[in-house]
């Protein structure tokens, strides 16, 4: 891997990996956890935003049919931490990919009648994710374990904010984010041309950067419920707990726990809620391992009457943890650098992966990751489990 970075402040990191493929994802250092509170989802209707039209190329047509006529893939994604774009084209079209990206993160027109239409559209996502339990299981989760952390608003923000944008407060938010040294850019392929090309698409003067708002991680005090009810047959629960962030050394720990409960069919959970009591059709584990937050949590879709009995077993199964043999603990590391090496072969994968390292600390820490798995003992995960598995909260989608 290769790093420069340029005079205006714009890094860039590069991956030579034989193929046809090459990826171009620019990551701004900007997401929902830096908003305010009368900005809330502006990070991601921004992101929405600047595909509808640049100086270059008026319509979102224009744009997207740049890389799609070439057979290519484009698009981007808004977390609480960072906003990405990318675009996946065979790489004769390499400084295509590379000028339609500097483009629309350089040069949007912000037209007002965009701006009207892209409101109804992420009004619309909105309701979609509210409307749909397993995706806003995860919502109501956030929400109730960070009580007083960005963590806890959703990316996709406030619908009342969203509908009062004005134009102006969404260019005074492009400027004051989208500068070069708060842009990293990661290139993946078989091209020899990056940098020259980068330098000749990304053309903004370098800028001050502001700096990251730093924000307190309290582990919870107690457990918690949230119940909602729902027009819907099923129950959806999803107990989680506080963790901590990627660039603390146990969350490497609580990648093998995530690997010894939820891997595919023979996870743990899988094991006990579906295939031993029949409880649960869909069930597995999450690990979330932000740059600055972290949460750990157990899913499982269910009868309502069973949730008290689904609790119990989830905490129970947290609890044999302590006891954990060396044989699972390795089958765990196992399973991980399998399914963490196999995600690499896949160029955007690598790209992104590249950017989220970079953001925690180094994009070295990428090709360390399966060593920092290595060196996972029982002992630690027993540490682990004392540690961050005492407080719980508990969100319920309550269906018929």
């Amino acid at each position: 891997m290769q790093k420069v970075v340029f005079k205006n402040g714009l890094t860039v990191l590069f991956e030579r990996k034989q193929g046809n493929a090459v990826v171009v994802e620019v990551m701004v250092n900007v997401g929902s956890n830096d908003e305010i509170a009368s900005e809330r989802g502006i990070a991601h209707f921004l992101e929405h935003l600047l595909f509808e039209g640049t100086k270059r190329r008026a319509t979102n047509k224009e744009i997207s049919n740049e890389i799609e006529k070439i057979g290519g893939e484009f698009n981007a994604y808004t977390t609480n931490e960072r906003t990405c774009f990318y675009v996946k084209v065979v790489k004769k079209h390499f400084e295509r990919g590379v000028d339609v990206l500097s483009d629309i993160l350089q040069f949007p027109l912000f037209d007002p009648k965009h701006i009207a239409k892209e409101k109804n559209i992420v009004l619309k996502e909105i309701d979609m994710v509210n409307d749909e339990p397993r995706f806003y299981q995860w919502i109501l989760l956030q929400k109730s374990l960070f009580l007083g952390h960005p963590a806890g608003n959703p990316t996709y923000g406030d619908k009342r904010i969203i509908k009062s944008l004005t134009r102006e407060k969404i260019v005074n938010y492009f400027e004051k984010y989208y500068r070069p040294g708060n842009m990293i850019v990661s290139i993946v392929g078989d091209v020899n041309n990056w940098k020259s090309e980068v330098a000749k698409w990304f053309v903004q003067p370098k800028r001050a950067v502001l700096p990251k708002k730093v924000f307190s991680h309290r582990m919870l005090r107690k457990s918690i419920v949230k119940k909602e009810k729902r027009r819907v047959a099923n129950t959806y629960a999803v107990l989680g707990f506080k963790t901590v962030a990627q660039g603390h050394r146990d969350a490497y720990v609580l990648e093998v726990i995530n690997g010894i409960l939820g891997r595919g069919q023979s996870g743990r959970m899988f094991t006990e809620i579906r295939s031993n009591r029949g409880l649960a059709y869909d069930v597995g584990t999450q690990h979330i391992a932000e740059v600055t937050f972290g949460y750990f949590a157990v899913y499982a879709t269910i009868d309502r009457k069973n949730v008290n009995l689904v609790r119990d077993v989830i905490l129970e199964e947290m609890d044999k943890l302590k006891n954990v043999s060396l044989a699972d603990v390795q089958e765990a590391k196992d399973f991980i650098e399998g399914d963490y090496l196999l995600d690499l072969e896949e160029t955007q994968k690598i790209a992104d992966q590249l950017l989220f390292w970079q953001q925690v600390g180094r994009a070295e820490m990428m090709r360390e990751y399966i060593a920092n798995i290595k060196k996972v003992t029982a002992q630690d995960i027993r540490r682990v489990v004392e540690r961050y598995f005492t407080k719980h909260a508990l969100v319920v989608l309550e269906g018929k």
